[in-house]
């Protein structure tokens, strides 16, 4: 039986290949799509190559410039930072929207701190605001460099089978993160995502104003405890916090069309779905 979020996100992937770049020593993948309008990185997570946002890519694609980021097989959070203020001015976006999920969220937020000339937004989506207790917690508890990349691989598939049981509604969306993780994301690559938050530097102070900052979280999101969602928005204080009473850690694969209706709040374009209303917290 054919997943059509998979074949979807190869249809995309087949008519926008990566390019491939090297940066600070290390070879990036990106794709970069639409010549006008504002810039937007999209920085995704450790299950997820650049594609990963390709719903929202294919609908700013003729009203935005936007680039999405594959990692390199080494390097950390302030190196990779670092490498993409090196890819913005090489294809010439001057300031850019920055969206990072996950790991890339803290990503997002270091780059944002560390490179304030080059950030107009900044949005950190499900992700965290400390790496402190990273490497008390499994996966990254574990011997990223040497242990058994099965072992690695098992872990998350463990942990998505039990999403897959809780919400059998979204198996296609399991499976699309299961190819992921079972060998789409080369096994360096893997091992260096999940050390650059074991190793990672926390985050310098942000001095930026909060009506360029918003947040994204879910009310379900099973890896960012209520507790972390707070800690985040407290460090940030976002003008805006998106809340998505459901949609797990991948709300932009889950929930596509409403992600979309964010960032085009975010950059100021028109909203073509169905928008979030007003106030400092929205929830859909």
């Amino acid at each position: 039986m054919t997943n059509a979020l998979i074949a979807d996100r190869d249809r995309f992937a087949a008519a926008h290949p990566e390019t491939r770049i090297e940066l600070g020593g290390r070879e990036w993948g990106y794709v970069a799509v639409g010549n006008t309008g504002p810039a937007l990185l999209l920085i995704p997570g450790t299950l997820g190559r650049g594609d990963v946002f390709w719903q929202q890519i294919e609908a700013l694609k003729d009203r935005a410039r936007v680039v999405a980021v594959t990692y390199p097989k080494s390097g950390g959070v302030a190196e990779w930072a670092g490498d993409l203020a090196a890819l913005c001015r090489h294809i010439g976006l001057e300031r850019v929207t920055v969206l990072g999920s996950s790991l890339g969220g803290y990503l997002a937020q270091y780059f944002a701190a560390t490179y304030p000339e080059l950030t107009e937004r900044l949005i950190a989506a499900n992700t965290l605001h400390s790496v402190a207790e990273v490497a008390t917690r499994p996966p990254y508890s574990s011997d990223l460099d040497n242990g058994p990349i099965e072992e690695l691989r098992a872990g998350f598939g463990k942990g998505l089978g039990a999403w897959r049981a809780a919400h059998p509604e979204q198996a296609e969306l399991v499976d699309l993160l299961m190819a992921e993780v079972g060998g789409r994301i080369p096994e360096p690559e893997l091992r260096a995502r999940l050390n650059a938050l074991k190793r990672g530097p926390e985050l310098p102070p942000l001095d930026m104003p909060s009506d360029r900052i918003a947040t994204i979280e879910a009310a379900d999101d099973p890896l960012i405890p209520p507790a972390m969602r707070d800690a985040v928005r407290a460090r940030l204080k976002p003008s805006v916090a998106y809340r998505f009473e459901w949609g797990g850690h991948f709300p932009y694969v889950a929930r596509p069309a409403l992600y979309v209706s964010l960032l085009e709040e975010q950059l100021g374009l028109a909203v073509t779905g169905e928008g979030w209303g007003g106030g400092e917290t929205r929830a859909r």
